[in-house]
């Protein structure tokens, strides 16, 4: 006694009818072969960042022009040494939050500021340490994302220099390379009068 497939039943007679067997036999048990997903290339890994920290937005503590009393963290004063010849004599005074700063590019910044003049918050600072071998793309990946809001004649980008416009936000961002890489960013608003 012969039998038949499950997907179908049919006599079986002869050699020709032996090969049929065979190949419905082969049909009906032989698991289709998986599908692997199409290969992705270095541009297209490297084209959405991991997670929402890439945005620079993650670093407002508070609306551009909010005063100095009205920001929500415990923050202390930090002085900031400067060249007399290159800093304007109305430098904004800047503090740092006593809790930790908030993830920037998936990491925890070792600097983060903000700058106040005349009481308002008016400028934001960060820096970010990175691994030599990641630093490229994960400052090309942050620089598309600051960006995507800018007007193109006021956005330009390299490999180590990232500055553009959202709304009244000039974004600025630098990529020290090297051993000690790090990226930096600083947010500059005008306060509201």
């Amino acid at each position: 006694m012969i039998r038949t497939p499950p997907c179908g039943r049919s006599a079986v007679r002869g050699g020709a009818a032996g090969a049929v067997l065979l190949a419905v036999l082969t049909a009906c048990r032989t698991p289709p072969p998986p599908v692997a997903p199409p290969a992705r290339t270095q541009a297209e890994n490297t084209q959405e960042p991991v997670d929402a920290s890439y945005d620079w937005h993650v670093l407002l503590a508070a609306p551009f022009g909010s005063v100095l009393k009205d920001i929500p963290a415990a923050l202390h004063e930090v002085l900031l040494l400067h060249d007399r010849e290159l800093v304007p004599t109305d430098e904004a005074e800047c503090y740092a939050a006593d809790a930790p700063p908030p993830r920037f590019v998936g990491r925890s910044p070792e600097e983060y500021l903000l700058c106040f003049r005349h009481d308002r918050l008016s400028r934001i600072q960060a820096t970010v340490p990175l691994g030599e071998a990641e630093a490229p793309g994960v400052f090309a990946a942050a620089c598309r994302v600051w960006l995507k809001n800018a007007p193109g004649d006021a956005a330009s980008a390299d490999a180590t220099s990232c500055d553009g416009t959202d709304g009244d936000v000039h974004v600025s961002g630098r990529l020290e390379q090297g051993p000690a890489a790090a990226l930096s960013i600083i947010l500059d608003g005008e306060p509201a009068p």
